[in-house]
C-alpha cells in the first residue's frame, strides 16, 4: 500500500478521541520516574530498556536534543512506519539516517536492519558497533556517534504528548504500544538476489504521519516565542530537551509552534558498556545505498515533502573533530586563573567566558533610600512605625506582586539584558543557580529567603495591640502566602512566608492562634489543612507546582542543598532523615534540571501574571532586601557575619515573643 493509498484512507476513517493522553500528562513525577525506570529494566533487546530511544517524536524535537559533535539518538521514524531513524549531529549540523526495517528471505527468514550498506540483528546491536568502533555512519558525511542522548521521561508519556498536540491517538508501530496486525508493502528484490519484505504496523494512526507536525501547531495568539540565545560557553545554540515550547519552520513556509513535554535531557548511557558485536554485523557490499537506507539525502523529510538535508561541503570552514573545544570547566578555570578567554563560532561571533561573581548583589551600606537616613539603628522605632502603615495601606493581593516583582528580578527570571546573559553565561538565573558559577546568586537567594522570613515575622510580633489585631494580621499574612502560591505562582516568596508563620515564636502565640480560629476560621484552615501540607511536601520533594503557573519555582531545597557547608539553617533538612534522605535529594536534583531548561516559560509566566501592574515604589521599596537587612541589623550591622546577624535576631524575636505573651512559668501550672 503507497502512501497516497493511505493519504485516501485517512479521508474515510473516523477516529475517537480518548482521555488517555490527558491522564498520563497529568501523572505525578513519581509516578514517571518509576515508569521509565521499569522500561529502563527491560531485557536488552527490548528498543525500550535502552534511553538513546526516544520513541514516537517528531523530527523538529529530536533536533533540539542534540547539541555537541557525536551526540544521538533513535526514534521512530514518522514517515516510514516501522523503520527507525538516527538522529545525531556532526560538524555542527544535525543529520537524520533511516534505518529500514526489512524482512530477509533466504534459507529462512529474519529481520535485519539496513543502515548505509550494513545491516545488523537488531538497533542495539548497530547503535553498539558504531559507537564502540567509531566508524563513520556515512561516508558521505563522515559522522560518528559516540555520545547517546537519553530520555527522562517513559514512552507513553513523550507518544501522549505529541498524540495529544498532534490530536492523533494510538502510535500502534512504536514498540511501546506493541499491538495491531501487520500488512506488507511492496517487494524490493536487492542486487544481490536476496528478496525482502517491508513490513510495517498497521493502525489508524499511521495515515496520520505526513501531517504529524503541522497538526501539532497551536495558535500565535495564545503562546509567545520562546528563543534560547547561544551559550557563549557551548558550541551549539542552547536547546533544552523536551524543555519549552519551539517555533520551527513548517513546508509552506509558514511558522508552526511544536508544544514539547517538560523534561530535561539526563547524559547518562543505558549500558554499562558498548562494545562490538561482530556477530550481528552482515555487510551487503553489493546493497544499493538509495533502495533501503538514506543517509539524509533522498529520504522524504517527516511532516513535509522534500528530503532531509543535504550533506554537500559547507561553506563555512569547520574545525577538525579531532581538536574538540575546551570543555566549560576548563573555561573556568582559564578565567580564575586571571586569563581573558575568548572565542570564535563558525560565523565569526565571538563569545566570551561567563563571569564568576565573587561579591553579592546586595550592598545594603550604600543603599540609599526615602524611607530611612544615610545610617540608621536596628528597628529604628520611627522607620519600623512608617512600614507597617505601608503594609497595612495594601492588601494581600498587591503586596503579593510585589513580592513577586522583586524576587524574580533578584533571581535574574526578570530584567535580564542580554549584557547580563552574556556575563551568566546563560539566559536566566534559574539556569545560573543550578551551575559551579552560580553560587554567589545561590547565597544571595538565601539571604533573601531567610531576611524576607524574619521580616514578616517582626511585623507580626512587632503588633503590640489586642489579641484580635494580631489574630487578623495573622490571617492577612495567611492570606499573603496563598496569594502568592496560588494566584502568582511564586513559591520562593510563598515558602518565605510560610517559613516566617512556622517559625517557633510566631507557632507559640496560643492566644493569637485560638483567636484566629475563633475569628477568621476559613484563615486558620486554609494554613493548618492546605498550605502547611502542601508547604511540607514540597520540601520533602513529594510534590510541585504546575509548571504552566508557577512564576518562581521552590527552589530553597536546592540551594540549601548545594550551599549547606555555607549557609545557617535551623532545624533538620528532610534529606537528613535516615529512612528518606536519599529519596529526598534526588527528587530535588531531578526538579533541578527541570527548573533550569524552564527559565523561559518561568519568565513569560511571570510577566504574564504581572502584566498591567503598576506598582507603588515605597512598597517596592519594602520587598527590596538592601533595605529590609538595614531595617533590621541597621546600616553598621548589617553586613556583618551571617551566622551573628541570625543568631541575635532569632534572641530579638524570642524576646518579642515573650513579651506579647509571656511564657508560663513551672511554678503557676
Amino acid at each position: 500500500m503507497g502512501v497516497s493509498d493511505l493519504d485516501t484512507m485517512d479521508t474515510r476513517c473516523e477516529y475517537v478521541k480518548f482521555s488517555k493522553e490527558k491522564y498520563l500528562l497529568d501523572s505525578p513525577p513519581e509516578k514517571l520516574r518509576k515508569e521509565l525506570e521499569e522500561e529502563l529494566k527491560l531485557s536488552s533487546s527490548d528498543m525500550r530498556s535502552h534511553g538513546w530511544y526516544h520513541g514516537h517524536i517528531p523530527r523538529e524535537v529530536s533536533e533540539t536534543l542534540v547539541l555537541r559533535n557525536g551526540d544521538f539518538l533513535i526514534r521512530d521514524s514518522l514517515t516510514s512506519a516501522g523503520d527507525y531513524v538516527l538522529t545525531s549531529r556532526w560538524n555542527h549540523e544535525v543529520l537524520h539516517f533511516k534505518i529500514s526495517k526489512v524482512l530477509v528471505k533466504s534459507n529462512e527468514s529474519r529481520v535485519q536492519y539496513l543502515l548505509e550498506r550494513e545491516s545488523f540483528d537488531s538497533v542495539p546491536a548497530l547503535v553498539r558497533y558504531y559507537v564502540s568502533s567509531r566508524r563513520t555512519v556515512s561516508q558521505q558525511s563522515g559522522a560518528q556517534i559516540y555520545c547517546p542522548i537519553n530520555r527522562t521521561l517513559p514512552l507513553r508519556y513523550l507518544e501522549a504528548t505529541f498524540a495529544l498536540a498532534n490530536g492523533r491517538h494510538g502510535l500502534a508501530h512504536s514498540p511501546s504500544s506493541q499491538r495491531g496486525a501487520y500488512i506488507k508493502r511492496r517487494s524490493v528484490t536487492m542486487t544481490d538476489g536476496l528478496t525482502t519484505e517491508k513490513i510495517i504496523p498497521h493502525s489508524p494512526s499511521t495515515v496520520h504521519h505526513k501531517e504529524a507536525m503541522r497538526n501539532c501547531a497551536l495558535s500565535m495568539d495564545q503562546i509567545q516565542e520562546f528563543r534560547c540565545p547561544l551559550s557563549p560557553v557551548g558550541e551549539t545554540p542552547l536547546s533544552p530537551a523536551y524543555s519549552s515550547i519551539t517555533r520551527h519552520r513548517s513546508p509552506s513556509g509558514g511558522r508552526v509552534l511544536g508544544m514539547i513535554p517538560s523534561s530535561p535531557v539526563l547524559r547518562r548511557s543505558s549500558e554499562p558498556q558498548l562494545s562490538p558485536s561482530s556477530n550481528n554485523n552482515v555487510p551487503y557490499p553489493e546493497l544499493n545505498a538509495s533502495a533501503h537506507s538514506t543517509p539524509a539525502h533522498g529520504y522524504p523529510a517527516e511532516g513535509a515533502g522534500g528530503s532531509y538535508c543535504e550533506l554537500g561541503p559547507s561553506p563555512v570552514p569547520i574545525p577538525s573533530p579531532t581538536t574538540p573545544a575546551k570543555s566549560y570547566v576548563e573555561r573556568l578555570r582559564v578565567e580564575e586563573g586571571g586569563g581573558a578567554l575568548m572565542s570564535r563560532d563558525e560565523g565569526g561571533e565571538i563569545f566570551v567566558a561567563p563571569l564568576v561573581e565573587t561579591t553579592s548583589a546586595f550592598k545594603p551600606t550604600r543603599y540609599q533610600s526615602p524611607l530611612m537616613p544615610a545610617e540608621n539603628k536596628p528597628l529604628e522605632v520611627n522607620i519600623l512605625k512608617r512600614v507597617k502603615e505601608l503594609l497595612a495601606e495594601v492588601d494581600a493581593k498587591t503586596a503579593a506582586k510585589h513580592i513577586t516583582k522583586a524576587d524574580c528580578t533578584v533571581a535574574r527570571i526578570l530584567g535580564v539584558t542580554k549584557e547580563m546573559q552574556g556575563m551568566m553565561g546563560v539566559g536566566s538565573g534559574l539556569e545560573l543557580l543550578t551551575l559551579p558559577h552560580g553560587h554567589q546568586l545561590r547565597l544571595d537567594l538565601l539571604e533573601r529567603f531567610y531576611t524576607m522570613s524574619i521580616m514578616m515575622a517582626v511585623d507580626l510580633l512587632g503588633c503590640t495591640g489586642s489579641t484580635e489585631e494580631r489574630a487578623a494580621l495573622l490571617h492577612k499574612t495567611i492570606q499573603l502566602a496563598a496569594e502568592l502560591k496560588s494566584n502568582l505562582g511564586n513559591m520562593f516568596g510563598f515558602a518565605a512566608v510560610m517559613r516566617a508563620l512556622e517559625l517557633p515564636q510566631i507557632a507559640r502565640l496560643e492566644q493569637t492562634w485560638m483567636t484566629l480560629r475563633q475569628r477568621h476560621t476559613e484563615g486558620a484552615i486554609l494554613y493548618e489543612k492546605k498550605l502547611k501540607p502542601f508547604m511540607k511536601s514540597m520540601n520533602d520533594g513529594k510534590e510541585s507546582s504546575v509548571l504552566s503557573n508557577t512564576s518562581f519555582p521552590h527552589v530553597v531545597p536546592l540551594l540549601s542543598l548545594l550551599e549547606r557547608g555555607v549557609v545557617v539553617g535551623e532545624g533538620v533538612e528532610p534529606w537528613e532523615s535516615m529512612e528518606s534522605g536519599v529519596d529526598v535529594v534526588m527528587s530535588h536534583l531531578e526538579a533541578a534540571r527541570t527548573i533550569a531548561h524552564h527559565g523561559g516559560i518561568y519568565r513569560t509566566n511571570a510577566e504574564t501574571k504581572l502584566q498591567g501592574f503598576q506598582e507603588q515604589e515605597e512598597v517596592l521599596e519594602l520587598f527590596h532586601t538592601d533595605f529590609q537587612m538595614r531595617l533590621l541589623w541597621g546600616s553598621r550591622g548589617a553586613e556583618g557575619s551571617q551566622v551573628e546577624r541570625y543568631e541575635k535576631f532569632d534572641k530579638v524575636l524570642t524576646a518579642l515573643s515573650n513579651k506579647l505573651e509571656p511564657p508560663v512559668r513551672q511554678s503557676e501550672l
